[in-house]
């Protein structure tokens, strides 16, 4: 397993007792490979976006990944169940949601993974030294797993303060995200994120001068319908073409079961780029 990023040393969780946790959900991850300590009634609760995120780093993946705008920690642990030899950043700015993260790695069931993590608290947007004083220095991850929030401000917004900061886009968040993404990932290091389609301009725009190579798979809901997600992979420095992949169908013509390839992604048995 890699070292962990410099300047910090592993997470070691001190948490109240589980009984006086706020309301709360203990919700099973890759048939309980690793589980999540969520809000209940409030802030962001992960589902498949996070492990299809996750699902675009090599099965065989063996450096440090960056969770930016990680929340409870679900794209990270998902990375991390699926390629042992990993270790992960969690970058988190909500304090509510660093806390979720927290308790998290508390959790019994998740005791393998503690070592193996270090948990930052900061803005994914800082620059500069004001990125480097929250622990984000350059050239210190392999790969950068990025689910910033990306629905517009009156698409679907919620009244709940900590949700709609995990969902709600804000102007020129992928230049900014992507920015910190090509400071702190190393050289041919790799970066994945999740976004809907009419952020893709956005998205290539961002990524020119930084990370190139970009593979893109768009996420069908069901195989006669538009896609509502895309997920992209780049590399740092490359400067070889776009390449669209064949789409991810998450649901059949029919009832609300997930498709063989989405039900393996979502439970880990395989990458969602095959390597």
């Amino acid at each position: 397993m890699p070292a962990l990023p410099a300047k910090s040393s592993a997470i070691e969780p001190t948490v109240l007792p589980q009984e006086e946790w706020p309301p709360h959900t203990i919700d099973a991850f890759h048939r309980g490979a690793f589980h999540l300590a969520q809000p209940k009634d409030a802030g962001h609760r992960a589902g498949t976006d996070a492990l299809m995120l996750a699902a675009a780093v090599p099965s065989g993946f063996g450096g440090t990944v960056a969770d930016l705008g990680s929340g409870a920690g679900a794209a990270g642990l998902a990375v991390l169940a699926r390629c042992p030899g990993a270790s992960a950043l969690f970058v988190e700015r909500s304090a509510e949601m660093v806390a979720w993260a927290t308790r998290t790695l508390a959790l019994d069931a998740n005791a393998a993974f503690r070592t193996r993590v270090r948990l930052v608290e900061g803005d994914v947007t800082h620059t500069g030294g004001a990125r480097r004083l929250i622990g984000l220095d350059d050239n210190s991850v392999d790969f950068a797993i990025l689910n910033p929030p990306f629905n517009a401000a009156l698409d679907r917004s919620s009244p709940d303060p900590m949700r709609q900061e995990a969902h709600v886009l804000t102007p020129d968040l992928f230049a900014q995200w992507l920015r910190t993404a090509a400071a702190i990932v190393r050289p041919k290091g790799g970066l994945a994120l999740i976004a809907r389609p009419q952020s893709l301009p956005e998205i290539l725009a961002a990524l020119a001068g930084r990370f190139g190579g970009a593979q893109i798979v768009p996420v069908l809901p069901r195989p006669d319908l538009p896609a509502t997600r895309i997920i992209l992979r780049a590399v740092l420095g490359s400067r070889a073409t776009l390449s669209l992949y064949p789409p991810l169908v998450v649901h059949g013509e029919s009832g609300n079961g997930f498709s063989p390839r989405a039900d393996a992604i979502n439970n880990g048995r395989t990458s969602l780029f095959g390597d």
